[in-house]
């Protein structure tokens, strides 16, 4: 049965005050989270047995609740992203999930665990077939030939193929951010500005894509290239504002554009 609150703002279970938290129908900042936890304590005491499933979602929620009263309570934006608010419940959701699939293991194990038991008080029969009977035992060679041994022998010498394991989930990628910086400095001049995302479609990982946006980091503190994103999530302009020049020592050195050009 789902906690039931009492607090000066809302009374009722504790998953509809979340569920009126995220709908901006109840304030966070109002709803005082001891009295939510006194509620449960206090219900949790009065069971006569522990039910896990409902511990743990209401350790979610609380978990949630207090989030939402952090952000409200520290200095910043008095509203808090929707985006953000979405991002909680979807993790409570993955998190009930999981519990989900541990009660479906918890419960295989028990049904094992009673077979184990009930197997453990059987006895195995020692004697064998009484002589009155033993005329009446099926004769496990009928039927079965010369050629049907030798094919079974043959299959008991056959080698068993070596398990393959496949790795190329967990391989790392030899890609490397030097390998990335030539590439993006052998391109970038001749475009002068581009997009992050065009510089990145002929990428087919998420790794290499991780690897040319340090890359682009590295150009950047070097005074190379600059970086512009004109709003949350936009598309990261890249701008290259120097040319690369081979030192003495073979390393790059950054020329300015109108030092290259003269």
């Amino acid at each position: 049965m789902p906690v039931h609150v009492s607090t000066p703002v809302f009374e009722g279970p504790v998953d509809v005050l979340l569920q009126q938290v995220g709908d901006h129908k109840v304030d966070i900042y109002d709803v005082p989270l001891a009295a939510v936890v006194d509620a449960f304590i206090a219900q949790l005491q009065a069971a006569s047995a522990v039910d896990l499933g409902e511990t743990s979602e209401f350790l979610v929620i609380t978990a949630i609740l207090v989030e939402l009263k952090s952000r409200k309570l520290l200095p910043g934006p008095d509203e808090v992203e929707a985006d953000e608010e979405v991002d909680g419940f979807e993790e409570r959701d993955r998190l009930l999930s999981r519990l989900l699939e541990l009660q479906v293991y918890s419960a295989a194990a028990d049904a094992f665990a009673v077979l184990a038991e009930r197997a453990a008080r059987s006895v195995p029969r020692q004697a064998g077939v009484d002589d009155a009977y033993r005329d009446l035992a099926p004769d496990l060679l009928a039927g079965v030939t010369a050629r049907d041994v030798a094919a079974a022998y043959r299959r008991a010498l056959t080698p068993r193929p070596v398990p393959q394991i496949d790795l190329s989930h967990v391989t790392v990628e030899p890609v490397t951010v030097s390998e990335a910086v030539e590439e993006l400095v052998g391109r970038l001049p001749g475009l002068r500005r581009a997009t992050f995302r065009d510089l990145t479609l002929h990428c087919t990982t998420r790794m290499q894509v991780i690897v040319r946006f340090l890359a682009l980091l590295e150009l950047c503190k070097r005074g190379w290239v600059t970086l512009d994103q004109g709003d949350t999530f936009g598309d990261l302009q890249v701008v290259w504002v120097a040319e690369p020049a081979l030192a003495d020592d073979g390393g790059w050195v950054a020329v300015g554009v109108e030092e290259y050009e003269g």
